[in-house]
């Protein structure tokens, strides 16, 4: 089989087409014998026929067969068929191919073709009359027995491009090829007769219709060609006429974009609405449509990018690959929400940039602290002045991407006002069901969202509304341990800190000792940021001396801190090394992480009156009330004791606030030591709440208390039995240097904690 590469030369079944056989020799394919098979390919950009790939062809092509070889070497082909072709190959200079007919819908009358062929032919004859050379086209004309000998003849003369030329062969309805085919001819009638400006009668409607189109191409494509010869000149319509064009936007952003186009074509550059319209094209323009195949995930990669940027973690980081994984299955974005829980500092928002950098993609963060706007969150109307889209588009303008890595942080300080609830806008974006056709107000157009890794922080649950929250896989940072604090500063934040202030290795030695003092002494948080703010103190000072020239080097002892860093700020709560009846170790939970308190108790002589000091909330004063209630109770002896006493209750550093039921058993302990006289053990501590059957109940933030406990010397601690399953979360350094002791019941702390006084 013949196989002839095309281009912009448009074949159809039924025409005669006629080449010398010298031309078929370029190709090297050589015409034998009349009978042999002849197919023509349809490239879609002419290239040498030596760099002709598979993906270089349109799947359909024109089978014929030679009708005639002619002495002086004409060869004649009737196209016989349309056919669907594949397994192209080139060798040395020449294409095959495979071909197979490509069936089509039969769906016009015969009679009706005829009845439009002879209208549109009449329609030839009297546009040829009017040109010189119309007696010769007349002839030409009669000849022509079809719409497919009509289009072929002139299809070098069409007012089409040869991706619309070919989509006539394309077409597998029969009518639908005649519509495209007559459409083109009137169009080219049209065409010329506008360009030769010999047209000004009244046209019929249709004829109307073809100029109109004929004119809108001349005018687009003259305007093109001023475009390429002086691109400075672009104006802003045909700039986003492009834009639009290129953007790959759904159907209904598109008819917006168009809508909006038009309307700023009919204001004008002076118009008051243009800079509006002006905005709202560039903000849609400029976003990211079209969806990207998602990059293969390579988890060992993954874990290797995680545990460089951030030391621990490593329940965190578990969970983080799980997502990966799922993702690298589905090939798309799946599985939940993540929401980052804990204290500030611990790496809940830069984990996010780690998650960015392991897949590749952009990373953008919002802050939403403190926003209490729900416009803030999905744009305002554009029917306001000074309109702006959402925090959430802006986002994904400023990505540049569908499916970048975004970070919401702080969701839990989003305010509820009378401006409206920003929590609930979130809803949509976070649910995986709906954010696929997420509208923000500003564009009134559905934008897809279900491509975006998002990932939200915050540093506590207390405050987020419950809709929002169960859209949320909830995971806790839990604080750093001393040990991990020092890892961190050694490898990660003073390095950094030294490069970051031109500081070379050799110039600035931190003792490991040090470094220990610096994150006991001088710091007091679950996380990193003073101790980050330390290393840039230190560094900083370290440069002033070396630029003044006073050492070459410096080696930063623990003796040598308070020169550079001052006296130590921090004094955490230490236990003494003797105790009295009355007094019990706690342990508490705040925003910088846990501490120990102590709870102190006294009978002084008075009426029965109860004393509550210390700056404590509404919930640590009705604990207390409970333990009052309890202690007389369980010791009905002592009912004399506390009528004919005052009680005065104690929680040190009162300049500190203090809420939370936590204490609950340290106050029943408390008490219970100063009615009978036995002491606690100072390195004994405890939390947990107690209700007035004397059931003790579980609590929170119990990895950043036990943290507290052995840092401060306390070898015991009593917790809440309901809290045993939290001790998975507790790091191995600390289980091992703590006796961890579950109790049900107040009973059961009372029997661990007092002790027989002294004889």
């Amino acid at each position: 089989m013949i196989t002839i590469p095309v281009y912009d030369l448009l074949i159809l079944p039924g025409v005669i087409f006629y080449f010398k056989k010298d031309a078929a020799e370029k190709w090297d394919m050589k015409p034998e014998k009349e009978g042999d098979e002849v197919l023509f390919l349809f490239e879609k950009e002419e290239k040498p026929i030596r760099e002709l790939a598979a993906e270089d062809f349109y799947p359909y092509g024109v089978l014929g067969e030679i009708d005639q070889l002619d002495s002086d070497g004409t060869v004649r082909v009737r196209a016989k068929e349309r056919v669907a072709v594949s397994d192209f190959e080139q060798q040395d200079g020449s294409v095959f191919a495979s071909a197979v007919q490509a069936p089509e819908a039969d769906d016009l009358p015969e009679e009706e073709e005829k009845q439009r062929f002879q209208m549109m032919k009449n329609s030839l004859l009297g546009f040829v009359q009017e040109f010189p050379w119309g007696a010769w086209a007349r002839g030409l004309i009669m000849q022509w027995k079809s719409f497919e000998d009509v289009v072929c003849a002139m299809s070098n003369y069409l007012s089409m491009s040869w991706e619309e030329k070919y989509e006539i062969l394309a077409s597998d309805s029969h009518r639908e090829r005649c519509d495209k085919m007559e459409a083109a001819l009137y169009e080219f009638i049209e065409f010329v007769r506008v360009g030769n400006a010999a047209e000004s009668e009244q046209k019929e409607t249709h004829e109307s219709a073809y100029r109109e189109s004929a004119i809108k191409k001349q005018i687009e494509y003259l305007q093109r060609q001023l475009d390429d010869m002086h691109p400075e000149n672009i104006t802003d319509v045909r700039r986003f006429e492009k834009k639009i064009r290129e953007s790959g936007m759904n159907e209904e952003a598109k008819k917006e974009a168009e809508k909006v186009l038009n309307r700023m074509k009919q204001e004008g550059k002076d118009g008051h609405e243009y800079g509006m319209l002006y905005d709202y094209l560039d903000f849609v323009t400029s976003l990211a449509w079209k969806t990207e195949a998602m990059k293969d995930v390579d988890l060992v990669e993954a874990e290797k990018i995680l545990d460089e940027d951030h030391y621990g973690l490593k329940k965190v980081k578990e969970r983080i690959i799980e997502q990966l994984a799922v993702m690298q299955l589905n090939r798309k974005q799946s599985g939940s929400i993540l929401l980052f829980v804990g204290a500030p500092g611990t790496g809940k928002t830069s984990i996010g940039q780690s998650i960015a950098r392991a897949l590749g993609r952009e990373y953008i963060r919002i802050s939403l602290g403190g926003v209490r706007d729900e416009a803030e969150i999905r744009g305002h109307r554009r029917t306001y002045v000074g309109a702006m889209p959402g925090r959430i588009m802006e986002g994904m303008k400023r990505a540049g991407t569908q499916n970048p890595v975004m970070v919401l942080d702080e969701v839990d300080k989003l305010v509820r006002d009378y401006n409206g609830d920003p929590s609930s806008a979130l809803l949509e974006v976070l649910d995986p069901e709906q954010n696929s056709t997420f509208t923000d107000h500003y564009m009134n157009v559905p934008y897809d969202l279900s491509n975006v890794f998002f990932v939200c922080t915050a540093n506590s649950t207390d405050t987020i509304p419950e809709p929002l929250l169960n859209r949320m896989e909830v995971i806790r940072f839990s604080g750093y341990t001393e040990e991990e604090k020092f890892q961190i500063a050694r490898k990660h934040l003073l390095p950094k800190t030294m490069k970051a202030m031109g500081l070379k290795s050799q110039e600035l030695k931190v003792t490991d000792e040090a470094l220990h003092a610096i994150i006991t002494g001088y710091t007091a948080e679950s996380g990193v940021r003073g101790l980050k703010r330390q290393m840039d103190v230190l560094c900083r000072h370290a440069a002033v001396k070396l630029v003044k020239g006073e050492q070459k080097s410096f080696r930063v002892s623990e003796k040598r801190l308070e020169e550079f860093l001052g006296r130590p700020p921090i004094l955490h709560e230490k236990l003494g090394k003797t105790s009295r009846p009355g007094i019990v170790t706690g342990l508490a939970w705040t925003q910088a992480g846990g501490e120990i308190l102590f709870i102190e108790t006294m009978f002084t002589k008075g009426s029965g009156k109860l004393q509550i000091t210390g700056q404590l909330g509404d919930v640590m004063k009705e604990s207390a009330q409970i333990a009052v209630t309890l202690v007389k109770n369980r010791y009905p002896e002592s009912e004399e004791l506390f009528r004919e006493n005052d009680l005065h209750i104690h929680v040190p550093a009162g300049a500190t606030p203090k809420d939370g039921p936590s204490a609950g058993i340290t106050l029943v302990t408390a008490l219970s030591s100063l009615v009978t006289g036995k002491q606690v053990r100072p390195e004994l501590g405890m939390t947990g709440e107690v209700s007035l059957r004397g059931d003790v109940m579980p609590i929170g933030g119990l990895p950043e208390k036990l943290m507290a406990a052995q840092r401060a010397g306390v070898k015991t601690v009593l917790i809440p039995v309901d809290n045993k399953k939290d001790l998975e979360d507790i790091a191995e350094e600390v289980k091992q240097k703590l006796e961890i002791i579950p109790v049900a019941t107040i009973e059961e702390t009372l029997n661990l904690a007092l002790e027989d006084p002294e004889v």
